[in-house]
């Protein structure tokens, strides 16, 4: 391990310099005027693989985007870590927001701006530098290590499912080991230990067959953007609860335990909500800030159309108004019977006087880890190791489906240790990642490869 620690150190400043190539790369994964970019950024990781020491090294096609695959088998009587990550990016619009371009990586103030910088480029990256530093510093891993790296995470993920049904067996590993989360704050490691699920659905209403004079009609004809305003308020009541019939049923009530971790979790509830410029926060009735967004299911409007946008004034009645929901899930809550849940409730509130088309877009399961399994203890003590303290073990409010899919279908569960912060804005203008993260990163994922050889 000190070998490899010493590698890291001496040869960071290159590893600071190849990500910055990798982040050139406009892998844009959902709009398909970038496939050939997508798959350039496949290969690139690829190579950079080989570079490490890596001599099995595959980019294997899908339905869409390529995964790229590598491993290295040191002795099969050693424990085998699985690394997970994706080299797609959010586009960047709107870009006129960013300081300096998305694809023109820039370091101010000790982080890296770049789209995908965090989220995940940055993140995958280092747990190739860690594989690079045992094998090009020492010769040896000691672990058996694999990567499925995926370039579809920002688009859906529609095809990595399916692969890992299809490669059960070359996928087989003792532990997987993700870096695409957060962690608590600045100094403060921590490990995920349970994910929110999501489901998500596109709702549209359709009224009159075209758009009509609010003066000539208005009075005589049902207004869709006023049926759907309605019946999206009707969501939640005065408590903030989510009014579904059943959608509380299956949700696993916190245990006095868990909120008494929440409690005493270093949460700084005045300077978050400075840092998205909020006077006061909306939880639901009975629970805190932290334990709402990260431990309770949530549903949320994430965009809302209908009738004429554009400057001035047009007095139309639309015929149509739609949205977009999500619905963030917790144990044991199942995606596609919340779904059903959501459908009934416009069903039965839809007025006569509308035509509803609902779609499921995609979901994925919500999952709890168990803390002291082997691997979750590896990556404490290589986060202790790394920045002098405890880390503590939290629930993250996103989602990452694949990690549900790793535990019913491979039948092993997952190690969330990663190192975004808050204000890294992903999926925003000016994404970054600090480079102090990044060092600590790559360190700390040598460090658990040690520990967890043993």
């Amino acid at each position: 391990m000190q070998t490899a620690l010493q590698y890291a150190a001496h040869h960071f400043d290159r590893f600071v310099d190849e990500l910055i190539e990798l982040l050139r790369i406009p892998s844009i994964s959902t709009d398909p005027a970038y496939a050939g970019e997508v798959r350039r950024c496949a290969m690139a990781v690829a190579d950079h693989l080989r570079m490490a020491g890596f001599e099995i090294v595959e980019v294997m096609d899908t339905g869409g985007h390529p995964i790229v695959y590598a491993e290295r088998i040191e002795d099969p009587a050693l424990p085998t870590v699985l690394v997970y990550g994706h080299y797609d990016v959010q586009p960047p619009d709107p870009l006129e927001l960013w300081t300096s371009p998305p694809f023109e990586p820039t370091i101010r103030n000790g982080r890296l701006f770049a789209r995908g910088s965090s989220d995940d480029k940055g993140q995958m990256f280092l747990h190739i530098k860690m594989a690079e530093a045992y094998l090009q510093g020492s010769g040896r891993l000691p672990v058996n290590l694999k990567f499925l790296i995926e370039g579809e995470e920002e688009s859906g993920s529609k095809n990595l499912r399916p692969f890992i049904e299809t490669h059960r067996d070359l996928l087989r590993a003792d532990a997987v080991m993700i870096s695409d989360t957060s962690m608590f704050a600045p100094g403060i490691p921590s490990i995920t230990y349970g994910l929110r699920g999501l489901a998500y659905v596109q709702v549209e209403l359709t009224g009159p067959s075209r758009d009509l004079h609010s003066g000539m009609f208005g009075g005589a004809i049902e207004n869709p953007i006023n049926v759907l305003a309605r019946l999206i308020a009707g969501l939640h009541d005065a408590r903030h609860r989510v009014t579904i019939p059943g959608f509380y049923d299956a949700v696993r009530p916190l245990t006095a335990d868990e909120r008494a971790t929440f409690a005493a979790l270093p949460f700084d509830e005045a300077a978050w909500k400075a840092a998205v410029r909020v006077a006061a926060t909306r939880t639901e009735a009975g629970y805190s800030a932290l334990e709402g967004i990260s431990a309770r299911p949530t549903l949320d409007v994430n965009g809302i159309w209908g009738g004429y946008q554009g400057e001035g004034a047009k007095t139309v009645l639309p015929a149509r108004a739609g949205a977009k929901i999500s619905m963030r899930l917790v144990p044991d809550q199942s995606p596609a019977d919340v779904v059903q849940m959501l459908h009934a409730y416009f069903m039965a509130h839809v007025p006569p006087t509308m035509t509803l088309t609902f779609k499921d877009l995609h979901g994925g399961k919500p999952v709890l880890v168990d803390t002291t399994q082997p691997a979750m203890q590896a990556a404490a003590r290589a986060l202790h190791d790394t920045y002098g303290k405890q880390p503590f073990f939290t629930r993250e409010g996103g989602s990452i489906p694949v990690v549900a899919d790793f535990k019913e279908l491979l039948g092993i569960d997952t190690v969330l240790m990663g190192f975004g912060l808050d204000d890294d804005a992903i999926h925003s203008p000016d994404e970054s990642f600090g480079l102090d993260r990044y060092r600590q990163g790559i360190l700390a994922s040598i460090r658990f490869a040690h520990y967890f050889s043993a």
